[in-house]
């Protein structure tokens, strides 16, 4: 059940334009938090909502949280200072199934986030992908003790491969078999990424990004449509199996 904290900011960092990571000094909440949840920080009094945010690393008692600075309430926690304290419920959600074996990590943007924590759950590999090389650069530094081999995108094809992780998606399974595919990020993306893995006959969960209101499953804002019917991300997910979520014929003969 999820609890509220009072946490300690331990660092509030600019990481890229507009992106930040914050840590924060909670040994509770990264005890009982799984790869693929989330928390609901509360910004301050002036605002009635708490704004959801993936979990990214619990490593050394310590939750580690990154986000973007785009609205009115994250421009106000990119302000927050070391020192200072922050109201946070979680941990939220479900989180990401243990395929055993090598799996691979497939993420664009904050998708990274949640991925991050599989990372240092699991023996995986990582596939980044994002516009240019500033914006995944330091998600490259972040991987880095915790994946074994780094593939890397960008859209402008200022660093590493240019093009979408989808586009490279054959060759990196052509060089290691993978027991599953994790993935989070725009949901075109996502939607590639699991047609991809049943034309593989891999399992692969997908991490839904969605606005939540309430983030316990009582107001319905994030709800989606699902082959069992209507879940809601918040409660339900935010990890689904793909074959859940996506509607499409994947292509057998690539397979």
């Amino acid at each position: 059940m999820a609890k509220t904290f009072d946490a300690v900011i331990l660092s509030n960092e600019e990481v890229a334009e507009k992106i930040f990571r914050l840590t924060v000094d909670t040994p509770e909440l990264a005890e009982i938090s799984h790869a693929g949840q989330f928390v609901q920080v509360k910004i301050s009094d002036d605002f009635t909502l708490r704004r959801p945010l993936g979990i990214a690393s619990t490593a050394n008692g310590k939750v580690k949280i990154f986000y973007r600075a785009v609205g009115r309430g994250t421009e106000i926690l990119s302000t927050r200072r070391t020192g200072e304290r922050l109201n946070i419920l979680g941990a939220l959600g479900n989180g990401y199934s243990d395929f055993g074996g090598k799996i691979l990590l497939v993420g664009g943007g904050m998708g990274m986030a949640p991925l991050l924590c599989a990372a240092e759950k699991f023996s995986a590999d990582v596939l980044i992908g994002g516009r240019t090389k500033e914006e995944v650069t330091f998600w490259q530094d972040e991987f880095r003790p915790h994946v074994e081999k780094f593939f890397i995108t960008t859209d402008d094809g200022s660093y590493a491969k240019k093009g979408f992780v989808i586009d490279l998606l054959p060759e990196v399974f052509a060089a290691e078999n993978y027991s599953a595919i994790l993935t989070c990020g725009p949901e075109i993306m996502m939607r590639g990424v699991a047609k991809f893995a049943a034309e593989k006959n891999i399992p692969c969960e997908v991490s839904f990004e969605k606005r939540m209101a309430c983030g316990l499953g009582a107001c319905l804002s994030c709800s989606i449509d699902t082959v069992d019917g209507r879940k809601k991300v918040c409660k339900d997910g935010p990890i689904f199996d793909a074959r859940k979520v996506f509607d499409y014929e994947p292509d057998n003969q690539n397979a």
